[in-house]
């Protein structure tokens, strides 16, 4: 359905008219806040009055805007030229479709008051990167007011309503150059006009050559404004002089030694180290320290505390080098090691004959026997319950059955049986995820008229049969007046093919979760949705999950819906 006021395709559905309109010399451009039914989001549609030739030169800027990508600038995401004499019709108008930039506006920023130093260079490079970007491929943007510029959640800025229906180079860089000195002076209302202008030095004078309109003192282009805008000011130092640089402002000589530079050559030292390397006689040995543990008083442990293969090793004789002992005869061996003690023979030990080792050995025992035992009586527990139970099923015991409540069918797969038909005092269209747009709602009678050639139809959707991933379904109420025991639906449709489900509920909610779940399937010509069990309920929802595809989209019919009670 198109919005017979803009001619705009049915894909757009205009929400409501932001901003004043822009009167240009070949016509009006009025904007809105509007849907994009296939992509589900927010969007901005510019419309030219009147369409056609006369807005050529604007759709061309348009396209040209369509090549650009980046973050300043509102990105364009559809344009057409229309049609002169069918603004009223479908995709009549001409129109361009710009990215919806949330965010507070500057002109709402600035009526609390001049911007942060800081925030006001940041802001203005940014917008000045973007219009250059432009200007690259020449494009003025045009527009550059405080209204249009939008301060993004995630500290970016953007700026609405790209490309504007006219623009110039040198109107962006004055437009820009206003913008600083807004930014510098605040747009708090019942301030007297002109505002004084004051802050940091080099932004009032980029202020005031940005919109100079003399060629020797003004700005060259937008690309020198960002430029400038880039070079952050520098903290003065000690004992230099700042001398002038170009626009005006000064430039710092930094000192050439000063941080980490300086910091560096201060460590530097020139003093070589004193220490020259020592070589060693490959066939010497260094003499080997003891590296048995020692006692209190600072002498060695016995080697009976550890163990019986515990050796000095001072006492170990080198067989080479300078420390080596001549070879001899039995004599000499049997004298080589004179101070060695002799401990317990290999596998013994003092710590063996302790009370903590009797302790250890019995835990090691004991615990493996422990484990074991536990397992054989777990055994043995379940071995005689599974016979006890095997010797009852023997001896013709048999459990006790609990009788079925009520509310559950006594035979399982048994339907309902099936009354007469209830009869349905009103309806209505149930559509909680909708957009506000009525869903052919006059039409909802027919389906329970007592004519099956009489239809009511959805919404015809685009991109998915799946209501083009815009909601999970739509339905109709059926109120029966009051409550009854109901059995199933029959539901008659002229298109098959759509799936549905049917819930009840006993009063009416603005969530599908008030409705219970009691039958669902896929429509045929005449579709017998059956309860599993009785249910008692006043109103009883017809829930369409999934459309028929046809010639236009996704749709789905209904012709005759009748409720019918439990017998």
């Amino acid at each position: 359905m198109a919005s017979t006021v803009t001619g705009l395709p049915e894909r757009y559905r205009p929400l409501d008219e932001i901003g004043p309109e822009e009167h240009t010399e070949t016509g009006v451009i009025r904007c809105w806040r509007a849907k994009d039914r296939v992509l589900n989001r927010d969007v901005a549609i510019r419309v030219h009055t009147p369409a056609g030739p006369a807005a050529h030169a604007w759709i061309t800027r348009a396209l040209t805007a369509g090549g650009l990508a980046t973050p300043a600038l509102a990105m364009v995401y559809d344009a057409s030229e229309g049609r002169e004499d069918g603004e009223d019709t479908p995709g009549g108008a001409a129109y361009v479709v710009n990215e919806w930039i949330d965010g507070e506006t500057l002109s709402d920023r600035l009526a609390a008051g001049p911007l942060p130093e800081r925030e006001t260079r940041t802001l203005l490079r940014r917008l000045a990167d973007g219009v250059a970007e432009a200007h690259r491929v020449g494009l003025a943007v045009g527009g550059l007011t405080p209204d249009n510029v939008v301060l993004r959640p995630n500290g970016l800025v953007g700026l609405r309503a790209v490309p504007a229906a006219d623009g110039s180079v040198d109107g962006d860089v004055l437009a820009l150059g206003a913008l600083l000195e807004a930014c510098l002076t605040g747009l708090r209302p019942g301030e007297a006009e002109p505002r004084p202008l004051q802050g940091p030095s080099d932004l009032v004078a980029l202020a005031r050559r940005a919109r100079s309109t003399d060629p020797a003192s003004g700005l060259s282009s937008v690309a020198a404004m960002a430029a400038i805008l880039a070079e952050r000011p520098r903290p003065a130092v000690a004992g230099s002089r700042p001398e002038p640089a170009r626009g005006g402002s000064t430039r710092v000589e930094e000192d050439p030694d000063a941080g980490w530079l300086r910091k560096l050559k201060d460590r530097r030292t020139d003093t070589p180290s004193a220490q020259e390397p020592v070589r060693l006689d490959p066939q010497t040995l260094p003499p080997v320290p003891p590296v048995r543990p020692v006692t209190a008083d600072g002498g060695p442990l016995p080697a009976a505390a550890l163990g019986g293969d515990t050796v000095a090793a001072g006492s170990v004789t080198p067989v080479a080098g300078a420390y080596a002992r001549p070879r001899g005869g039995a004599a000499d061996h049997a004298g080589a090691f004179p101070d060695v003690p002799r401990g317990p023979d290999t596998g013994s030990s003092a710590i063996d004959d302790t009370d903590d080792g009797r302790r250890h050995k019995a835990v090691v025992i004991g615990l493996p026997l422990l484990a074991l035992l536990v397992v054989i009586g777990l055994a043995w527990w379940v071995g005689s319950n599974v016979l006890s139970v095997a010797g009852s099923v023997d001896q013709g015991s048999t459990p006790s059955a609990q009788a079925p409540s009520s509310s559950v069918p006594a035979e399982d797969g048994a339907e309902v049986a099936a009354g007469e038909p209830a009869a349905i005092s009103a309806a209505d269209v149930f559509d909680p995820e909708g957009d506000g747009e009525p869903e052919n709602d006059g039409d909802v009678p027919l389906t329970f008229d007592g004519d099956p050639s009489t239809a009511w139809s959805t919404l015809t959707y685009r991109g998915s049969p799946a209501f083009g991933n815009l909601k999970p379904g739509v339905g109709i109420v059926y109120d029966l007046g009051e409550a009854r025991s109901l059995a199933g639906v029959t539901v008659q449709s002229p298109v098959p093919g759509a799936t549905v489900e049917i819930r009840t509920a006993d009063a009416v909610g603005g969530s599908l979760d008030d409705f219970d779940p009691a039958a669902s399937g896929t429509l045929e010509d005449s579709t017998d949705l059956a309860f599993d069990e009785a249910v008692e309920a006043r109103y009883v929802l017809l829930w369409i999950t999934g459309l028929v595809d046809g010639a236009d989209g996704f749709s789905a019919e209904i012709g005759e819906v009748t409720v019918t009670t439990a017998g």
